[in-house]
């Protein structure tokens, strides 16, 4: 990670800027042909981001002064589930999103969190191949819970395709 770059829990005034760095981070779908429309779909608003905020679950990444990455995430009983990850396009690859991951982490065993989850697809390398560097597991479809399981039956009711997501668990 940069030397100007840190992490810290965000605030209410970071919300706007939330929006503009998921639909940055989006725009490295446009390399994966049959994906390529996520780049231009529906993102996170501020709006959606402030309850998360306000509950603790949220991440900036700041370099210099500027704010180009974030993760959400919400606290359940059986899990931290994670929400969102997204860097801005011209900041990947710079170790922001593995920091930001990192944070989740050790919040969650912090908060004595059982697990941290997530849904992500299963062959683009910058989703499940990079979470399984943090020692994250794909969650087969018969020992998914409900709670995943609707979170991806969701999913698939909103256009993207089921064969190609899945869940994923960090055990703590």
């Amino acid at each position: 990670m940069s030397a100007h770059a840190w992490i810290r829990a965000a605030t209410l005034e970071d919300a706007h800027f939330l929006s503009e760095i998921e639909r940055s981070s989006g725009e490295a779908f446009r390399a994966v042909p049959d994906l390529a429309w996520i780049a231009d779909d529906a993102v996170m608003s501020a709006e959606q981001h402030a309850p998360l905020i306000e509950a603790g679950g949220v991440w900036v990444a700041v370099k210099d002064t500027r704010i180009v990455g974030f993760i959400a995430v919400e606290t359940l009983p059986e899990a931290m589930h994670i929400w969102q990850m997204a860097v801005m396009r011209g900041e990947q690859g710079h170790g922001l999103g593995r920091a930001l991951l990192n944070t989740v982490i050790e919040t969650a065993c912090a908060r004595h969190a059982p697990a941290v989850t997530l849904t992500t697809f299963r062959d683009v390398v910058w989703n499940a191949p990079f979470y399984a560097q943090s020692g994250f597991r794909v969650v087969e479809d018969d020992a998914l819970c409900a709670r995943l399981g609707g979170v991806l039956a969701n999913e698939v009711a909103h256009g993207l395709p089921g064969e190609r997501r899945c869940a994923m668990r960090l055990d703590l």
